[in-house]
C-alpha cells in the first residue's frame, strides 16, 4: 500500500470473504501472518455502507487504520465489488464509516475526525526528545493526533533531521511517534518516519492514519499546503508516497495499490 512498486509500500493482508469467522479466529490469523495489519471484510451491517472490515495486529483490534482502509478497498474492488456511488465507496469500521474515493487511479480515504488533537504536556515531551535523542530546542511543535491509533505528532525542520534519527524505543515507553519534516526540493514535500514502542518495537513503512492527523494539524496551522507529498519507509528502503490533499474542509489521503499474492487461505 501507498506505492505502485511491487514490496516497497506497506504490506497488508486482506481476508475477502471472512463471513462466520469469529474474533478469536480473526486474530489468530493476524497473529500468524506476523504483519503490521491484517483485514477481514464481512457484508456491511449500516445501510449506508459497501462492506464492512475488521483490522487487526498481531496482538489486538484497531477501531480504523489508514492502509488497512486502501488495502481493504482496493481489494474488495478487485474481489469485484461494485460501489452504491460511483467513484466512492463507503467502508464501515469500528470507527464508523469511511469514504473512499477511487477514479480507476489511486485511492484516498476521508482523515475520520481526532478524537484527541491537544498540545502535549511536558512529561511526555520530555520522554519525545530523549527517545527521538534530540535537544528539545530541535522540536518544532508536537500535538497529540489520535483518529484511533493513539499517535503523537512531533514536527522537525527538516527532512534530513528526521533520516538521521536514531530512535531509544525504550525511552518513548509507551509513546507512538509520527515524526515529519520539509524537504527542501523536488518532487516530494515531506518526510515521515513512525515509531511503534514496545515488545516489538518497529519502525512503520508507511502510516495512513498517522498522515492524516498530520495533514489535519500541519494544514490548519498553515504549515503545509492544501495539497501536498509525503515521503515515508525511505530509511527502511520502502518508496511510500502518501498524496494529501484538502478540498471542501474534507482531509483526503491517497496512495496507489499492488496486489502482490493472491490465493486462498485455510481459516
Amino acid at each position: 500500500m501507498f506505492t505502485d512498486e511491487p514490496y516497497r509500500g506497506n504490506p497488508l493482508a486482506v481476508v475477502v470473504d471472512a463471513e462466520g469467522m469469529d474474533a478469536g479466529q480473526m486474530q489468530q490469523f493476524a497473529n500468524w501472518t506476523n504483519l503490521s495489519e491484517t483485514t477481514f471484510l464481512l457484508p456491511p451491517t449500516h445501510p449506508d455502507a459497501d462492506y464492512r472490515v475488521r483490522i487487526f495486529t498481531s496482538r489486538e483490534e484497531f477501531p480504523f487504520a489508514g492502509h488497512p482502509t486502501l488495502g481493504s478497498a482496493h481489494a474488495w474492488l478487485e474481489s469485484g465489488g461494485v460501489p452504491r456511488q460511483d467513484g466512492v465507496l463507503v467502508q464501515e469500521c469500528g470507527a464508523g464509516l469511511v469514504r473512499v474515493k477511487h477514479d480507476g487511479g489511486r485511492l484516498a480515504f476521508a482523515a475520520p475526525p481526532l478524537t484527541r488533537f491537544e498540545a502535549v504536556d511536558g512529561t511526555d515531551r520530555a520522554k519525545l526528545a530523549a527517545g527521538l535523542r534530540l535537544p528539545s530546542a530541535a522540536i518544532l511543535d508536537t500535538s497529540w493526533l489520535v483518529n484511533g491509533p493513539q499517535w503523537i505528532g512531533v514536527l522537525l525542520e527538516s527532512a534530513e533531521q528526521v533520516l538521521d534519527l536514531n530512535v531509544d524505543y525504550a525511552a518513548l515507553e509507551d509513546l507512538k511517534v509520527g515524526v515529519i519534516g520539509p524537504h527542501s526540493g523536488g518532487d516530494v514535500d515531506f518526510e515521515v518516519r513512525t515509531f511503534i514502542p514496545g515488545d516489538a518495537a518497529a519502525e512503520d513503512p508507511v502510516t495512513g492514519s498517522f498522515n492524516a492527523g498530520a495533514a489535519q494539524w500541519l494544514i490548519g496551522s498553515g504549515r503545509a499546503p492544501a495539497s501536498y507529498v509525503a515521503a515515508q519507509g525511505t530509511a527502511l528502503g520502502r518508496a511510500g508516497r502518501i498524496h494529501v490533499e484538502s478540498v471542501d474542509g474534507d482531509i483526503w489521503v491517497g496512495g496507489a495499490s499492488v496486489t502482490c499474492i493472491d490465493g486462498t487461505v485455510l481459516v
